[in-house]
């Protein structure tokens, strides 16, 4: 069994930057590859990026890639996603996940965090 907790969400100015934090937790965490996932207000989840159990496979949206950056230290249980030159069309609850493999679709994932909420005003 595994929990997550994501934090770190808040609002910013559009150009900004936000850091979220995914703490996991059970002593398996450091096996599952972490996605991270958003969701805007009337949309479907959507793939932001995901990092492989050992760090070494990641992938990103092309939405966001360039932009931000995913990392994790299994050392801790965490997994950050730092988010750069933020725009309004990131404005989501953004969520962390936890998967036996790096996949890019929601369904693969079998553990959810309970979201955290980023708006980016213009």
């Amino acid at each position: 069994q595994v929990s997550l907790v994501e934090s770190g969400g808040g609002s910013v100015q559009a150009g900004g930057s936000l850091r979220l934090s995914c703490a996991g937790s059970g002593r398996t965490f450091s096996s599952y590859a972490v996605g991270w996932f958003r969701q805007a207000l009337g949309k479907e989840r959507e793939f932001v990026a995901v990092v492989s159990w050992s760090g070494e496979r990641i992938e990103y949206a092309a939405s966001v890639r360039g932009r931000f950056t995913v990392s994790r230290d299994n050392a801790k249980n965490t997994v950050l996603l730092q988010m750069n030159s933020l725009k309004p069309e990131d404005t989501a609850v953004y969520y962390c996940a936890a998967a036996s493999g790096s996949f890019v679709y929601p369904g693969a994932y079998q553990y959810w965090g309970q979201g955290t909420q980023v708006t980016v005003s213009s």
